[in-house]
């Protein structure tokens, strides 16, 4: 029987340096995964602090655009 504990043993040994070795890989895909939004949140703000919010000039006179006719 100490052969199947010796076995055992070393199964329950592999699997949690298996599991410790997917959170370390999962932890570092998480830090990039991080890492690339903000960069990507960098260059949107950059792409839309150069954007100027167009204000349209509306007709303030005349009979072109002042008026709304509408049919019920």
């Amino acid at each position: 029987m100490p052969a199947m504990d010796i076995a055992l043993t070393s199964a329950i040994v592999n699997t949690a340096t298996s599991m410790s070795n997917q959170q370390t890989a999962q932890a570092v895909q998480v830090s990039v995964l991080k890492k690339a939004m903000n960069a990507n949140e960098a260059a949107v703000t950059t792409l839309l602090g150069g954007v100027q919010a167009a204000t349209p000039q509306l007709a303030t006179s005349g009979s072109l655009g002042t008026q709304v006719n509408t049919y019920a």
